[in-house]
């Protein structure tokens, strides 16, 4: 193997090292902390999406709520949140 050629893959092994999550890190999914508040959403004030307006028709209709139909993805999704956790249901 040439001398180039062995500082190539070392310099390879060295950005390897630092790539990804050290061990110190949290696994993913692990931690809470990486999740936003739908508040804090860059597109929180936009209209909710079809399926977030489908998902939480079918959720206000099990619970026996009525919501706003002009809502923002926020709202949708902290009303969503709300209501799953009203009917006991489980994440996933």
């Amino acid at each position: 193997m040439s001398e180039f050629a062995s500082e190539g893959s070392q310099a390879a092994e060295e950005e390897v090292a630092f790539i990804g999550a050290s061990p110190d890190d949290p696994a993913p999914g692990g931690d809470d902390s990486s999740i936003k508040d739908p508040s804090d959403w860059v597109s929180g004030d936009d209209p909710m999406t079809d399926s977030q307006r489908s998902y939480l028709d079918s959720l206000a209709r099990q619970a026996g709520e009525t919501l706003p139909a002009d809502i923002n993805k926020a709202q949708a999704s902290e009303h969503i949140d709300r209501l799953r956790s009203k009917l006991d249901l489980a994440d996933g």
